[in-house]
This record gives structure tokens, sequence and C-alpha cells, in this order.
């Protein structure tokens, strides 16, 4: 495996891809990112934080040949949040993009992320099935999206956020505004997300919402009920948080 290139040109993108239990797809996903970076005008890097999985997830990561991938590897499973602060504190681009390691939204929505933070002046565009739900290519099943509809509510009325999804795993940062925040953060599980964007909007970040290009993937990690009830117990536990000032 290839690490991160060193020479005086600096890193324009960092992206961060949480992987448990990935060795089935993560490799055609490298291959897909990486084809995409060749065709980019700008320098990046590639991070895997592997987050204590029990398959061969790092075996194939360390066999890809791709310049400047990097392999975060956590010894035990801690959940999607630390896994995507280890890899949002280990990077070094001027932009950090988080992706799911399925690539539900394509890696090519990055431009449309881009554009959207350098036109808007923003520190977080979140990529969104929410703002128009024609980008949706391939639909999760009817009780699934309405209980993101119904999470996304809930969302709105505990933590005052006014965006219309909040889940969706591509989301760009602007490195040097968004790392205080993640340093803060104490989620380690899927309710990571609520919780970085409420930070975020109490310290007065600019947040972009952008419609992207999306698919459900058949094999998605979250189990309907039992995170759904984790997810709802996080957001509690973001205002208890704040409440007794451990964000401080």
């Amino acid at each position: 495996m290839a690490t991160s290139e060193t020479s005086g040109v600096p890193t324009r993108v960092s992206i961060v891809v949480p992987a448990f239990n990935e060795a089935s797809r993560i490799g055609e996903s490298l291959r897909k990112i990486e084809a995409f970076l060749e065709r980019m005008p700008w320098r990046a890097e590639i991070l895997v934080v592997d987050d204590g999985s029990g398959d061969k997830t790092s075996e194939v990561v360390r066999a890809m040949q791709i310049p400047r991938l990097r392999l975060i590897s956590n010894s035990v499973n801690h959940g999607k949040g630390y896994a995507v602060k280890c890899g949002v504190l280990e990077s070094i681009g001027e932009y950090v993009l988080f992706t799911d390691a399925d690539l539900s939204a394509p890696i090519e929505e990055a431009e449309k992320l881009l554009a959207a933070a350098e036109s808007g002046g923003a520190d977080i565009v979140i990529g969104s099935r929410a703002v128009d739900r024609s980008y949706i290519e391939k639909h999760q099943s009817r009780g699934r999206e309405v209980g993101g509809i119904v999470f996304n509510r809930i969302v709105r009325i505990l933590l005052g956020l006014k965006l219309y999804d909040t889940q969706c795993g591509f989301k760009l940062f602007r490195r040097q505004r968004i790392r205080p925040v993640f340093e803060k953060m104490q989620i380690a599980g899927f309710g990571f997300d609520p919780e970085l964007l409420f930070l975020a909007s109490r310290a007065r970040l600019r947040i972009l919402e952008v419609s992207v290009r999306w698919s459900h993937a058949e094999d998605s990690k979250i189990r309907f009920f039992r995170d759904s009830v984790r997810m709802f117990t996080d957001l509690l536990r973001i205002r208890w948080n704040q409440f007794t000032g451990r964000y401080a």
C-alpha cells in the first residue's frame, strides 16, 4: 500500500472512508475513488479507517496499489462516528470528504460539494437525499424512508437543526474550521452526525445542504429498529452533554 505523498504540493481533499467488515466491497470502492481522483486537477489523499473489522478489510486495503492511500486500523470496534473522527483528525487536506464505504452517493458528487463550499463560503456541505428526492436512484424500503423522515423531525425539535437530512453518509468539511468540533465530539455510533452538526451550528459554522445522487445499498450496516433506538438515545445524550457543560 502506498503512503501519502510528501511533495511540496498541498493536498486539496482528504477522503475519509470508515470501514467495518467491508472486505467484500472496499477494494472496488477504492478503485472507483482512485479513478475519480485521476481525473481531478488537485492533489488528494484517501484514508480508510478500519474500525476493528473481523474480516480481511485491512488486508484488502494493504494490498491496493493506490498512491496517497493510508490505512488507520483500530484494534476494536468503536462505532462509525469514532472511525470518522479518527480519519478527520489524521487528515491533511484543505477539505475533508467523508463517504460511506458502499459509495451510496457516487464519489463524482464530491465535485458538487466542493463547488458549493467555494461558491457559498461554507464550512460544511452535507449531501442530502431529502431536499430533492428525485435524485434518489434506488430507494430504501418504505418503512426506512418514513423512519428517516420521523427521525429528522425529532432532530429538528430536540436540536434545533433546520436541515432536511443529517444522516446521509456524504459530507464535506473545511478541515481547519471543523477540527475543533470533531475534538469535542463524544458519540461514537451512528448518532454522531446530529452531534457534529449541532456543535458546528453552535460554533456558528456555515452549513449548506446540497442534493446528491444516492442509491440504497442492500447490505447496509444499519439495523433499523436497534439503531433507531440508539440514535434517539444519542439525541438525548447530546442535549444532556450540552446542559451539563461537557462540550465546553
